[in-house]
């Protein structure tokens, strides 16, 4: 995909610059430090919007100066979680926690929530120009105590929303995903690049 500039990925992950890297859309990285804990009584959609949106302010502020961010089309910013039974999943503190979160989903459905915006870049303050959060469900095969312990001690998924890549060793964990793949991976290809066909940046 051609763009009449670079996008500002404000992200750390890696998995969001090999799917943008795949995608040929050309980017340079400046990530900005956001307080991702959730709020008491606070449900996945409006978690996720307002992390997103204050990555996005976050992002613009601390670029504003950056010679690479001036010459951005967009900012880009994602955030990704696991929902099971309503309940937010994020990443486990220890492998312990990241067993018993594999436990909890082995044999069952969940959701993966990832929810992006594109803003108009530093200059603009941190406008977004386009939200939107894409829901993909995937089901784990039934798991022994043993095969969750073995993966949780992999520590593949302990810098994971949910305690696990999809991407990854966790492949071996999945029988069936509906939706977008790139999604649970960290950022749905397909919504992106119609989003940035729409915003005429491309």
């Amino acid at each position: 995909m051609h763009l009449r500039a670079h996008l500002l990925l404000g992200s750390g992950s890696p998995r969001r610059r090999e799917i943008l890297e795949n995608l040929r859309i050309p980017f340079v990285v400046h990530v900005a430090e956001v307080d991702e804990a959730t709020l008491p009584g606070e449900d996945a959609a409006t978690y996720l919007a307002r992390i997103v949106r204050a990555k996005l302010r976050a992002v613009s502020a601390a670029a504003f100066s950056s010679p690479d961010a001036a010459a951005a089309a967009a900012v880009l910013v994602a955030d990704t979680s696991v929902i099971d039974g309503g309940s937010i999943l994020g990443k486990p503190a220890s492998i312990d926690e990241a067993a018993s979160m594999i436990a909890r989903l082995a044999g069952r459905t969940h959701e993966v929530w990832t929810r992006f915006a594109i803003g108009a870049g530093p200059s603009a303050g941190g406008r977004a120009l386009h939200e939107e959060t894409v829901v993909t469900r995937v089901t784990f095969r039934p798991l022994t105590a043993a095969k969750v312990r073995a993966y949780a001690e992999s520590g593949e998924g302990l810098d994971k929303a949910g305690a696990y890549a999809v991407q990854g060793l966790g492949a071996g964990l999945v029988s069936r995903i509906e939706g977008s793949y790139t999604n649970v991976v960290g950022l749905p290809a397909c919504e992106l690049v119609v989003a940035l066909e729409k915003l005429d940046l491309s």
